[in-house]
Formats: C-alpha cells, sequence, structure tokens
C-alpha cells in the first residue's frame, strides 16, 4: 500500500510517517520502482503501535525505547513495566502541575473584580516574579525528567 493508505490504516498522517522515518523511529519505507514509498500490514502494525503509545503521551524518544522491547523477544516484561511506571510518574507530575496552575487562576480570578478599573489581580501576578514558586517548579520539572529518563535507560 501507499502512504495514504498506510496513513488511513493506521491513523498515523502521512506527514507524521515521514517524521517518523526521517528521525528513525520507524524504519524507512520500501521503494517502488516509481520511487513511491510501499507499505506491508507489518508497517501498519507498526504504526498502529506507534499511534498507540503516542495517544498515551510517550515522548517519541520513549517510543523508540518502547519499540525496541517490542521487536525484542527476548526483553523482560519488568523492563517494560519500569518504562511504564516512570511515564506514570511524570504523567502524575503534569497533572499535579495543571491543577496548580487552575487553582492559581481560579483564585486571581476570584480576587478580580471584573469591573471597568484598570487593577487586576490576574495581570498584577503574571507580572511579578515569583523566584520561590519558579524554582520550586523547576526543581519538580527535573525530577520528573529524571525519573522519564531513567525509565528510558532501562
Amino acid at each position: 500500500m501507499n502512504i495514504g493508505e498506510a496513513a488511513g490504516a493506521s491513523g498515523v498522517s502521512a506527514k507524521m510517517i515521514r517524521y517518523y522515518e526521517q528521525n528513525g523511529l520507524i524504519p524507512p519505507a520500501s521503494r517502488a520502482e516509481s520511487g513511491y514509498r510501499t507499505y506491508l500490514a507489518q508497517d501498519v502494525h507498526m504504526l498502529r503501535f506507534v499511534r498507540r503509545a503516542r495517544d498515551m503521551g510517550f515522548s517519541v524518544d520513549a517510543i523508540g525505547g518502547l519499540l525496541s522491547l517490542w521487536r525484542d523477544r527476548s526483553r523482560q516484561s519488568a523492563d517494560v513495566k519500569r518504562l511504564a511506571l516512570a511515564h506514570v510518574e511524570s504523567l502524575r507530575w503534569k497533572i499535579s502541575e495543571l491543577e496548580n496552575m487552575a487553582n492559581t487562576l481560579e483564585d486571581l480570578a476570584a480576587n478580580c473584580s471584573g469591573d471597568h478599573r484598570p487593577d487586576c489581580p490576574i495581570l498584577d501576578d503574571l507580572e511579578q516574579l515569583n523566584d520561590a514558586r519558579d524554582n520550586s517548579v523547576k526543581s519538580r520539572r527535573k525530577g520528573a525528567i529524571e525519573l522519564n529518563m531513567l525509565g528510558n535507560q532501562r
């Protein structure tokens, strides 16, 4: 099948298929005499795997690790589990950060009179440099990234 058919069968756009090939996530497609890419059922199966992993929020690098494990029939499930749990931790951190952002914005909006006056606690807060908050966020983000990297190494 051609790239358009593979895209339709896998749910991965032709543009993303090219991107994944270009970045080495998936092997380059075979080429017909005309130069067009050709895909087999096993290629579509791999693209569906990639799409599902992306749907779960895995990075392209993490998907590369998952694909390596998927292809390695001598793999240990503990390696896959470790990678998945590291990703869960990263997702939980992101959820926590999003909840913190939403709570902060709700608090600021509650303190905003929303009237004709120019005073606005929302804009005032955005204007402020809060080193303690910024450093705390950076520290938690660094920890989540390190956890994810540990999962990718195993």
